[in-house]
């Protein structure tokens, strides 16, 4: 089994790859981490364009009960949905090591970030300095 770590980009529910929505659709569970960034649609929306149920992170749920969800993978395809890409947040580096520490299977479906975005402004990324999670 496999612990899928998607990232859903910045806008709506179109912005997750063609990759990461037929994962998604073909998972056992389904998490959506929505602490470490701020969903550009509704909850409700997301679910329903996805057509399937969605069980929210918190950051409790993400942080302390990441033991679950990856236990959960070694006997279930589960996919971990993050705004943006995966890695832009210690949290979704810290469950990806631990499954890889405890033989889980995982595969990472990047996506755009703010990272990437902030391009968008004429600016380089490496010109902006240190860079920072603020938790919703």
């Amino acid at each position: 089994m496999t612990l899928y770590i998607i990232g859903l980009g910045l806008s709506g529910p179109q912005d997750i790859t063609v990759k990461g929505l037929e994962l998604v659709k073909s998972c056992d569970e389904v998490y959506l981490e929505r602490y470490t960034s701020l969903l550009q649609c509704s909850f409700h929306e997301l679910a329903k364009f996805y057509d399937r149920e969605i069980t929210l992170a918190d950051r409790n749920t993400s942080e302390q009960g990441m033991e679950k969800i990856v236990t959960q993978a070694k006997t279930q395809n589960v996919a971990f949905l993050v705004i943006g890409d995966p890695f832009s947040a210690t949290t979704h580096t810290a469950i990806f090591k631990m499954a890889k520490d405890q033989g889980v299977h995982v595969e990472v479906v990047h996506n755009s970030s703010i990272l990437t975005a902030i391009g968008q402004t004429g600016l380089q990324l490496y010109k902006f300095g240190k860079i920072t999670s603020i938790p919703f």
